[in-house]
Formats: C-alpha cells, sequence, structure tokens
C-alpha cells in the first residue's frame, strides 16, 4: 500500500518512469490478489441513462435543523436562491435532478462550510476541533499511519479520552496495513473503541464473511455530533507538506525525485448536515459487527450554523446502485454551462466517457485537473490511455505540476458542487466504502471555481497534437494498464 489510496504500485513520472514508493510499505502477496479474482463475483456499474433521463417533476425537498421543511418553504427557498442572480433556473434543475436521483437521502439546509487545502491546514483545523471535543470524537480513515502525524493525531485522542471523551476509530486493515499493531493497541488499552475494517486475517473480526477487496476508503471526523470533516486527506507524513512551486526533492535510497507535497481537498461542516455523516460512520460500525458503542450524545440537537445546502452521500459495494456514482453522472449530463473536475484517480467507465464528451459536443466546457504524478502506476496510465478520446470530444486535460495530486472534488455549472473520497474509477463505484459531501449553491462553487482556477494554472494543457507523437513506451504501458481496468 502506498501513501496515497492505492495498493500494489508505484509512484510514477510523467514520462512512465517507476519512481519508488514515497513510505515503504507492507504489499500483499500476489497469491491473494489472484485468488480474489477467482473468488469475488464482479459487481456492475448501474444504467445511469436509466435513472439520470427520468422525468424529475416531483417537488424539491429540503430538511432544516428542525426537520422535513414545507413544500411552500421549499419553493421560496429555490426562488430566493435563483432570484438574486436574475439568471435562468440552473440551480433549481440541479436541485431537482439531485433529488430524483438520490432520494433517500435529505438536502439538508443551514449549514456552515469551511472549504480545506492540503494536509498541513486541513490538520491543524482537525487538531482544533478534537482538542475542543466534549462529548465524543468519531475517526473513520482508510490509511492512519504511526509516523509523526498519527503520532500527534492519536495522542490527541488518548488526551480526550483521558478526559472522559468517548472516542470510537474504524480503520481499514489495508490501508493501515503497514501500522504496528501495537500503536492501535496502545489506543485499545486506553479505552478508545478500535474497529479494523475487513481484517485481511480471515480469522479476525467479527464478520463470517471475508471480503478482501471491499475497503473502506472514507476520510470522516465527527466532533460532538456536531463538527463533521470529509475530503481525501488520510492520516499520514505525506500530507505533512503542501504543493511546491520551488521544485522538486530527493527521495531516500536514490530514488528519482517526485514533487514536495500532495495536493488535496477537505471540508469542515457544521450544522444540521452533520447528522446525516454521524449517520454513516455509525452503520458502518454497525455493518462491520463493531462491539456495542458506550452510550454518548451522538445526535444532539442541531442549529443553523449557515445558509449552504449539503446532502452527505455514502456508497457500499452491498447498495443496490452506487448513488455517488449516479449523482455524479447526472450533474454532468444535466450540466449547461460548466463541468470542472479535480482528480487523483482518473479510469472512466463507458457511460462516464460518454457523459463528458457529450456535455463538451453540446458546448459545456469540460475541464479535467489531474496527476502528472501518481502513487500508482497502473491507475496513471490506465487514465491517460482515454486521452485522445477525450480531447477529440472536446475535452480539455490539464496534468498539475510541483505536487502529486490527490483531490477528488467536482463544481459544475458555478451551482453544484463535491468534495469526497470518491475517485472516478472503478475501484470507487464498485468495491469501495466511499463517502462524498454535495453542496447545492453559487456561494461555495464559487470558492471551489477559484480553487479549481489556481491548480489550472499549477498545470500544463495536454495538446491533441502533441499527445499523438507520445512515444510507443507509453502507449503499450497504456494497454497493460486497460488489462486490469476493472480491479484497479
Amino acid at each position: 500500500m502506498s501513501s496515497g489510496d492505492r495498493a500494489l504500485a508505484s509512484p510514477v513520472d510523467p514520462r512512465g518512469a517507476s519512481a519508488g514508493a514515497t513510505r515503504s510499505r507492507v504489499r500483499l502477496p500476489a497469491v491473494v490478489c489472484l485468488a480474489l479474482l477467482g473468488i469475488q463475483a464482479c459487481a456492475t456499474l448501474p444504467d445511469a441513462r436509466r435513472d439520470r433521463d427520468q422525468p424529475h417533476a416531483k417537488q424539491v425537498e429540503f430538511e432544516g435543523a428542525r426537520g422535513p421543511v414545507s413544500e411552500i418553504r421549499s419553493d421560496a427557498i429555490i426562488k430566493k436562491l435563483e432570484g438574486s442572480h436574475g439568471e435562468s433556473d440552473v440551480l433549481a434543475t440541479h436541485l431537482a435532478y439531485e433529488q430524483a436521483v438520490n432520494a433517500a437521502s435529505p438536502l439538508v439546509l443551514g449549514n456552515r462550510l469551511t472549504l480545506l487545502q492540503n494536509g498541513p491546514d486541513t490538520y491543524q483545523a482537525m487538531y482544533a476541533a478534537i482538542r475542543e471535543a466534549k462529548d465524543h470524537i468519531n475517526l473513520e480513515t482508510f490509511i492512519f499511519d504511526d509516523g509523526e502525524a498519527g503520532k500527534v493525531f492519536s495522542e490527541l485522542l488518548l488526551e480526550r479520552q483521558a478526559a472522559g471523551v468517548q472516542v470510537n476509530l474504524i480503520r481499514d486493515s489495508v490501508g493501515s496495513l503497514s501500522t504496528p499493531a501495537a500503536f492501535f493497541e496502545r489506543l485499545r488499552q486506553a479505552g478508545v473503541r478500535v474497529l479494523e475494517f475487513n481484517p485481511v486475517n480471515p480469522l479476525a473480526g467479527n464478520k463470517s464473511e471475508w471480503a478482501l477487496n471491499n475497503r473502506d476508503h472514507r476520510k470522516l471526523l465527527v466532533i460532538d455530533g456536531r463538527i463533521a470533516f470529509t475530503g481525501g486527506i488520510n492520516i499520514s507524513d505525506t500530507y505533512s507538506s503542501g504543493p511546491s512551486r520551488s521544485g522538486k526533492r530527493r527521495l531516500r535510497d536514490g530514488a528519482p525525485a517526485l514533487p514536495l507535497g500532495w495536493r488535496d481537498t477537505h471540508i469542515r461542516i457544521e450544522g444540521p448536515a452533520v447528522a446525516e455523516f454521524q449517520k454513516l460512520f455509525l452503520d458502518t460500525w454497525k455493518r462491520q459487527q463493531g462491539d456495542p458503542l458506550p452510550e454518548r450524545a451522538y445526535f444532539p440537537d442541531l442549529k443553523p450554523q449557515g445558509d449552504e445546502i449539503v446532502r452527505a452521500i455514502g456508497s457500499t459495494p452491498d447498495d443496490p446502485q452506487s448513488l455517488i456514482y449516479l449523482t455524479l453522472l447526472s450533474a454532468i449530463t444535466h450540466a449547461e454551462r460548466s463541468v470542472h473536475l479535480t482528480i487523483a484517480y482518473f479510469a472512466p467507465d463507458p457511460q462516464l466517457l460518454e457523459a463528458l464528451t457529450d456535455a463538451a459536443g453540446r458546448g459545456v466546457e469540460v475541464r479535467l485537473v489531474l496527476p502528472s504524478h501518481s502513487d500508482s502506476w497502473a491507475i496513471f496510465h490506465l487514465g491517460r490511455s482515454y486521452y485522445s478520446r477525450l480531447l477529440k470530444g472536446g475535452v480539455t486535460i490539464h496534468e498539475r505540476r510541483g505536487a502529486v495530486m490527490h483531490a477528488k472534488t467536482a463544481c459544475i455549472d458555478g451551482v453544484w458542487s463535491t468534495i469526497g473520497s470518491t475517485n472516478l474509477d472503478w475501484r470507487s463505484f464498485l468495491h469501495n466504502d466511499e463517502i462524498n459531501a454535495v453542496i447545492l449553491g453559487r456561494g461555495f462553487a464559487a470558492q471551489m471555481d477559484a480553487m479549481f482556477a489556481v491548480d489550472l494554472a499549477e498545470s500544463d494543457a495536454i495538446e491533441l497534437s502533441e499527445w499523438r507523437h507520445r512515444s510507443w513506451l507509453l502507449r503499450l504501458q497504456e494497454r497493460t494498464a486497460r488489462i486490469g481496468a476493472y480491479w484497479l
């Protein structure tokens, strides 16, 4: 497992050369991976066309701090949101389709959002919130390393546990494979409830089914049921420094250089929507058959903290269909002006490719910011194998320099935004537990587009005329990566 989110892979430079790992990590034996291919049934993506093209005449429904909002007030909210700008009903359109695709998860009013960029700022915001915790801390993460960042987190958690704050931790077994068992045992001995998601050891855990390929890729922190953090940032020294414009650093053991720091995005949420993220944490604990949690005020009375509309979306391989996949496809399909995507691991399926090129074909500005470096050789070249089709279809592609791009964000039409753990690849949509926050509104979208503009300025455009003349070695690597696309 690398320092990012990928297993059994090594970083690559823009020319395709292997760059070694940013941190030495334990890798699963190849025999285990081959066994997985044989014993696990192949899941399939939902037919997005059927869901996204259905008529959406149903009244948009909101929830507030006191529950469902009346139809009259919902209409007034939409009119206020649209009328103040004197523009078309693009926001109302996205609200309607968002609800129709995923009616099970409410559109929650009254939230305050803080956009967090990169590890240092995100960690500081998390540290401050943890120190202020008074009742409980629920933390769910893919990677929890025992480096300096992990030690700071563990010491803070131990401190709050000793002060009477109940700490509950879900950590992915594969993501934290190289972290010594003693690291988590110390937390457990202090009273922290630690749950290992789908243990690598088939004899460990409480579940009768061994589902090694199902990983918990979520990054979620809930403080006292009042503050939630989510996004793409793990607990690892990888994130201890942000992107650099000043050059590159050289890795240990003479390995080729990688850019200094990782580029990622997180979000802090306050308000009634936090309850929806809390539900997702507790649902994971229940599905993993963790020991009963100590009684705490997991669902306090939440008052409005701002004016942002937020939807919490969680997905698992056991769901009838991936709601994150459907809601993103719906937003792209109904885009009228712009589609701005910043994605760490890009391996689009045929429906996503069609949605992106169709949008570009009808005049929508479709721009992708993708990595120029990655911690996964295979996913990097798999994503690049689709560049020609996308470029021919009118999509503009940029590769971020000076950083390892790890963000998973989207902003569409300046009104629909999402931040979360979900990549645009088969693994996120079919094999992982993922979590995203979807935000409807122009104010936050303006921040997202401003952030996107900065990333764009720090990226290099991929031109079709030049891309057609790439080396035969790159083409070979792209073809090789295509072989295992479903499992990457």
